[in-house]
């Protein structure tokens, strides 16, 4: 696809459907009456929503290292999407309250060191409520009233999360608030909201997309899953851009560079930045070279190894996504912060995606990287791998993907190994990066290259 193409489509579609989208939630606000006074919202506080799913799913107090038997829950799943009713975005919305204004206890887990909220508790309870949202897209003819949810969900990605400029804080209650976007055979891509309300005006924090996986009961195969089908013209234009991000997502899955050859252009882009590292009268000598303003891609790389205990589980005995994504985005706010020698912001989280789900009691090892700088803006890669002390095994189960804003212009980052130019970067999240300097209006022109393009080790 040409650069101008690509750069013209990123630049329209998504603003267009974020107008879309963000109408449509104002309007389901409007029509529920969703208000925060008296904690009025469609399903109580977070509290409520984690109590009603571990009964919808059959979840007791406790924990186990063998769960009881969900074999029987079999029969209750749908043979073909058919069996099922459709249903519409309006009949999955949702909207809970994180009560910070009122509950203290819960204050002293979200509050950051300045007063503010910590965003990663924040992506633990939006992964949560993207499960909620999604249980409340299935309806089931087979379940009677009090049966257990035959579906197992999971998150399969998170795309696209973007934050405002508004500073959250930990004293003021929060809304989250969200529907079913898309829905394939067996999964479900569900938009959800942060606000929180300020001398009784919303102020919007974020709005994620999530990609929701339905499993049958044992977990070894996917589940059909409700038709959507659009009530209104709002509804058809979301679940238009809804088929378009998956026509997306399986683009870059076959544009992968572990499938294709580098192009003409990749293979000289390798080529200027060798030249660049090099000193040319003595070009046969090993050594390498930075330029001015520059640092090793390496250089940037901190970790960390974390055990995972049943309290950091889901409903299924798995350790829970959402604690996942909380310290990987601690983990890069930290690389930031000692890449830029100042408290970073982060300003945009491109691809958040599962590959393989991660057991109790695993020792899960987290890097990062800073893989990509322009003007004061950097791209941070994370990547989460799980170590299997019996056989020495490693397994990366888990990729993400932050951008972080500082005030000052940020060091040019150069790759030292063929592996480090193409450290994964995801084609779309650096396109994302640029809209975001013209936007703001900090450059007038931004010369990128199809490097940038190509999303690596998918």
């Amino acid at each position: 696809m040409a650069l101008s193409v690509l750069l013209k489509n990123t630049l329209r579609q998504p603003l267009l459907l974020r107008k879309t989208l963000t109408s449509f939630h104002r309007f389901l606000l409007e029509e529920r009456k969703t208000d925060i006074s008296g904690h009025e919202a469609i399903d109580g506080t977070m509290s409520d929503v984690r109590k009603n799913l571990m009964k919808l799913m059959g979840i007791k107090v406790g924990y186990s290292p063998l769960q009881p038997s969900r074999e029987h829950l079999l029969k209750l799943l749908p043979a073909s999407q058919d069996e099922l009713p459709p249903r519409s975005m309006q009949d999955s919305f949702s909207a809970a309250i994180l009560p910070l204004s009122s509950d203290l206890v819960l204050q002293e887990k979200y509050v950051a060191f300045l007063g503010s909220v910590r965003l990663g508790r924040l992506m633990e309870d939006m992964d949560l409520f993207a499960v909620w949202i999604a249980s409340k897209h299935l309806l089931n003819p087979k379940m009677k009233e009090g049966d257990i949810l035959p579906h197992v969900l999971v998150t399969a990605l998170v795309d696209k999360v973007d934050f405002t400029d508004y500073i959250p804080k930990a004293t003021g209650d929060i809304r989250l608030s969200g529907h079913v976007s898309w829905v394939g055979n067996s999964t479900m891509e569900v938009v959800v909201w942060l606000e929180q309300k300020d001398q009784n005006n919303w102020h919007k924090l974020t709005r994620a997309l999530f990609l929701m996986a339905a499993r049958n009961s044992l977990n070894t195969r996917s589940a059909f899953v409700n038709k959507l089908v659009p009530a209104s013209e709002h509804e058809m234009q979301i679940l238009q851009g809804g088929e378009a991000r998956k026509r997306r997502r399986q683009e870059v899955q076959t544009q992968s560079l572990i499938k294709m050859v580098p192009t003409v252009e990749e293979q000289q882009i390798i080529h200027d930045v060798f030249i660049k590292t090099i000193d040319v009268k003595h070009y046969l000598s090993s050594r390498r070279t930075l330029p001015p303003g520059s640092v090793w891609m390496e250089s940037s790389e901190i970790s960390n190894l974390i055990y995972s205990h049943p309290e950091d589980r889901n409903y299924h005995n798995k350790v829970f996504g959402g604690f996942l994504m909380r310290h990987a985005l601690e983990l890069s706010w930290s690389s930031a912060l000692f890449f830029g020698k100042q408290r970073p912001r982060l300003m945009h989280i491109s691809d958040i995606v599962f590959h393989q789900p991660v057991d109790v009691s695993s020792i899960i090892k987290m890097s990062s990287n800073v893989v990509y700088t322009e003007h004061n803006l950097m791209q941070i890669a994370v990547y989460a791998e799980v170590y299997s002390p019996d056989n020495d095994a490693v397994v990366t189960t888990n990729e993400f993907h932050y951008t972080y804003q500082i005030n000052d212009k940020c060091k040019v980052v150069l790759p030292r190994t063929y592996h480090g130019k193409f450290q994964t970067i995801n084609r779309y999240s650096f396109l994302d990066l640029l809209l975001y300097l013209k936007r703001n209006k900090l450059i007038i022109f931004i010369k990128f290259t199809i490097i940038f393009q190509r999303q690596c080790n998918i």
